[in-house]
């Protein structure tokens, strides 16, 4: 998961550079020089350094499969939008061609930009060994009013959000993605992506090295659907950007330290448990490293421990023993948490109970949900258990399909068939599912991708249902009732409760790729990878539903979390222990 790729869109982040990480290449003097792209100004500095100068020491790292299937969807969604944009303009774009090597492409560009080409698919920037640049970009849109260059980047994730027309602080500002037009937009609202705003202010640069940057300072974004080009002001964004890029290019030329720190994109780097011989990590790897040192970022990872280290705090020992005032910079919940966070750690307790009776809402008729979904594709598989039964509501015609609206015009009828049955026979009835974020967006993508059809709701009727009490987020009850010093995905939390998955690879990625495989996108489709998916999805709604009477039984029970988990009071009395 290293070789160029972005973590987050499992794509090359400048469509450009070289396919390789960021690292030391020979420059036109036969010097080594360091270069990198702007996918290296999103993440872990310690992996940076990494990347650049072990290469060798990734060598047999198997590519993760949902990494690689992000960058095919990624490249398949890049190529829909380069065939819709050209087919409506043929004689206004110039495409670079992606077989080229880089300095083909890149002289292919500039000859381009000299021409005053209108549209450029496909632009690659000359490398800058002084500077250490190195991308490109999908889209370079001649500035017809100021001349120069607009950079248009093309990304497999939302950047906006649909909102109806109303007064509003901010509106972004977005242009049709077939006529340049940027205006306000009262109809779209911003979803915040920093790596995108990173991309263009560093392209922005290396177009103004050539004196070819437009003097608008703008840049855009198509995002997952090609409705409109988000535009970003970029003047704001470019003093930010100088400090991180002049921060980045120092560590991958070996100028300034790094140590490793706990971060989310340690879940799926190839270095969390490979070891590199760094000077400061020594022969151990990240992990290794950090239980060592007792790094504070294993409990409070991210910026948290960025905060932390600013006031001192070092180690995990360094928090639990923590006696003075909330740091004045803090803005992560109750610093006493932070605390007994550590503490709990420290006395490998992997909960602890904010509250002295754990609750959860309980009804007569309690069914448990969950679904799979394929990237942004579509759902296509809605698990429940009703009275310890499993039924699945699936297509398997491969996404997208219109398949999908059949199973989940099932799944809903069925649903508020339990529901209703249970209001006549007057008892109460409550749907349970395990951090709903993802079923609440594919219950309205749903309703209104496929409205109209047989069976499926309107998207009023899922409001009324989601925002009701009748719908019940475990994640929530958990978040509230619990510090979690090990992470609160159901994967750590049901097993405190008793329970375990069939198989041992168990895992949205992992269920990517067995999809992949159930379905025959690649291949006949693989009837085993199938009732892997079902036993998988079942798995995850009875851990739901064991978690919920581990928490709140219906009857006493000395296996409840009231019995089991220990409370605040337990390690607030434990200061400087």
């Amino acid at each position: 998961m290293y070789s160029g790729i972005d973590d987050r869109d499992g794509r090359n982040n400048d469509a450009s550079a070289e396919d390789r990480p960021a690292g030391v290449d020979a420059s036109a003097h036969g010097a080594p020089a360091a270069f990198i792209d702007a996918r290296a100004l999103i993440g872990c500095r310690h992996r940076l350094h990494l990347d650049a100068n072990f290469p060798r020491h990734l060598s047999g790292v198997v590519e993760d499969a949902g990494v690689r299937q992000r960058r095919e969807a990624a490249a398949a969604h890049r190529n829909r939008v380069r065939d819709a944009l050209i087919a409506a303009d043929p004689d206004n774009w110039v495409v670079i061609d992606p077989a080229q090597p880089a300095r083909a492409r890149a002289a292919a560009t500039m000859a381009a930009c000299e021409a005053a080409a209108q549209h450029i698919w496909g632009a690659l920037l000359p490398q800058e060994p002084d500077t250490g640049r190195r991308g490109g970009s999908e889209i370079l849109l001649r500035d017809l009013d100021r001349g120069g260059y607009i950079p248009v980047i093309v990304v497999n994730h939302k950047v906006t959000d649909p909102r109806r027309p109303e007064p509003a602080d901010f509106h972004p500002t977005t242009s049709d993605p077939y006529a340049w037009n940027p205006k306000p937009d009262p109809t779209r609202k911003l979803r915040q992506q920093p790596r995108d705003q990173q991309r263009l202010a560093h392209l922005y640069r290396m177009l103004q090295r050539h004196g070819l940057a437009s003097p608008a300072l703008v840049g855009g974004v198509i995002g997952y659907h090609l409705d409109r080009i988000l535009v970003h002001d970029l003047g704001p964004l470019l003093d930010d950007y100088d400090r991180r890029y002049a921060d980045r290019i120092a560590v991958v030329r070996g100028e300034l330290p790094t140590i490793p720190s706990k971060v989310p994109e340690c879940r799926q780097c190839p270095w969390w448990n490979r070891a590199a011989p760094s000077a400061a990590a020594g022969e151990l790897s990240c992990a290794d490293w950090l239980a060592e040192h007792r790094d504070v970022s294993l409990v409070a990872p991210g910026s948290r421990a960025e905060v932390l280290r600013g006031h001192g705090v070092q180690t995990i020992d360094d928090l639990a023993g923590w006696t003075g005032e909330d740091p004045d910079d803090w803005q992560h919940g109750p610093f006493d948490e932070a605390v007994v966070t550590a503490r709990a750690w420290l006395a490998n307790a992997p909960l602890v109970r904010r509250v002295d009776r754990v609750w959860v809402k309980r009804a007569d008729v309690e069914v448990d949900v969950d679904l799979e979904s394929y990237q942004e594709y579509g759902a296509y598989l809605w698990g429940t258990l009703l009275d310890g039964v499993y039924r699945p509501f699936v297509t398997w015609d491969p996404l997208p399909t219109e398949d999908e609206g059949r199973s989940f015009a099932e799944f809903w009828t069925w649903l508020m068939q339990v529901r209703a049955e249970a209001a006549m026979a007057g008892k109460t009835f409550a749907a349970y599912c395990y951090s709903r974020t993802a079923e609440d967006k594919w219950l309205y993508e749903s309703a209104r991708r496929f409205a109209g059809q047989p069976g499926v709701p309107t998207v009023d009727q899922i409001r009324a249902f989601v925002d009701g009490p009748e719908w019940v987020d475990m994640f929530q009850a958990v978040s509230d009732q619990f510090i979690c010093p090990s992470g609160k995905g159901l994967k750590k939390i049901a097993p405190v409760a008793g329970f375990s998955w069939r198989d041992p690879e168990a895992g949205g990625e992992a269920s990517m790729s067995w999809y992949r495989l159930a379905v025959g996108y690649d291949d006949e489709p693989d009837m085993s990878q199938r009732t892997r998916l079902f036993e998988y999805n079942e798995d995850d709604v009875r851990a739901t539903m064991v978690l919920r009477e581990w928490m709140c039984p219906k009857q006493p029970s000395a296996h409840s979390a009231d019995v089991e988990v220990p409370g605040l009071e337990d390690f607030t009395a434990r200061v400087g222990q």
